[in-house]
């Protein structure tokens, strides 16, 4: 894996500063079934990363304490870290609303069976990536066979209730592109989604968030190999909208990885871009918030604040 972030760091991204914390995002692990082209995670089947339950329960008395309102699960394949479960349901027992970002095809591998009527029975917002909605893309960019084993753990998911229209239970897909490109107007291609996937396969979902690939970790190696990532900058800072920058994620999220340190995102966490430049564990952050701290900035910023923005929950500006 080639590394990307010296190509990065010299940047004339604007300074930007911390709001108000809503969310903490954990990463649970690098561990994932899956290997996709466009991973900035670099996760796969035989990463051994797995965040431990001690650094679990310093998470929750941290939203405990500053009364965060979110806990936004990811990694790799969240559900594959043991301690999942029980983070979940300690999580809602404390009154957070928790999002599980979920590679859909976990739901139907050997032993996870029953991991969709869990996330039923917790309430668990459910964030599903399915790169596209034709199965000849997401094989291209996911694997053979994922795009089928993605549908059969939607349908699942619907039939336990999840992505009704009025109900409580709530499914969101993720787009990414192929290659080097940015995502199509996010309600434009929703609608095309609802239409096919609805026609073709009884599907139903309540929104569907378009993400901007980053030029980090797998992704920026494949457009290094292939001579591509200084046209895919010069895209993405030529894409550049000013009025992306007062709704950007980091601004009130806190990521936080396997071992519990902090970075202002999950991008700048795959980097090891630390928060406010210095490695800080979580438990130094139990009786200080991080508000108004600088954000730390590179290059890549520029992926989150092209054309339409790009964040955790879709785009930035419609």
């Amino acid at each position: 894996m080639r590394d990307v972030k010296p190509l990065l760091l010299n940047s004339d991204f604007p300074p930007i500063h911390r709001g108000k914390l809503k969310t903490l995002q954990m990463n649970l692990g690098y561990l994932c079934n899956l290997s996709c082209t466009h991973c900035h995670v670099n996760a796969g089947p035989n990463r051994t990363e797995l965040m431990a339950r001690e650094t679990m329960q310093i998470a929750l008395q941290f939203a405990a304490k500053h009364q965060l309102e979110f806990l936004d699960l990811t990694g790799g394949s969240p559900e594959m870290n043991p301690d999942f479960r029980w983070l979940v349901q300690a999580a809602r027992d404390q009154g957070l609303h928790v999002m599980d970002r979920c590679n859909p095809t976990i739901l139907v591998e050997p032993g996870y069976e029953d991991m969709a009527e869990f996330l039923a029975a917790q309430q668990v917002e459910v964030i599903a990536s399915l790169p596209c909605y034709m199965e000849d893309n997401v094989d291209a960019q996911r694997g053979k066979g994922v795009f089928n084993a993605s549908i059969k753990a939607l349908q699942k998911l619907n039939q336990l209730g999840y992505g009704q229209a009025g109900g409580d239970l709530i499914l969101n897909l993720v787009f990414n592109p192929q290659g080097m490109a940015l995502p199509s107007p996010q309600l434009q291609l929703e609608e095309s989604y609802r239409t096919f996937l609805s026609e073709h396969f009884d599907l139903q979902f309540n929104q569907l968030f378009t993400i901007t690939n980053m030029p980090i970790q797998r992704f920026g190696a494949v457009l290094q190999a292939k001579g591509q990532f200084d046209e895919y900058m010069t895209l993405l800072k030529q894409s550049y909208q000013a009025q992306n920058l007062e709704q950007l994620m980091c601004k009130s999220l806190l990521s936080v990885d396997w071992q519990g340190y902090v970075y202002d995102c999950d991008f700048n966490q795959m980097l090891d871009m630390p928060l406010a430049g210095k490695r800080t564990h979580l438990s130094k952050l139990l009786n200080h918030m991080p508000d108004g701290l600088p954000i730390t900035v590179a290059e890549h910023c520029y992926g989150c604040t092209a054309g339409q923005g790009s964040s955790c929950t879709g785009v930035l500006t419609n």
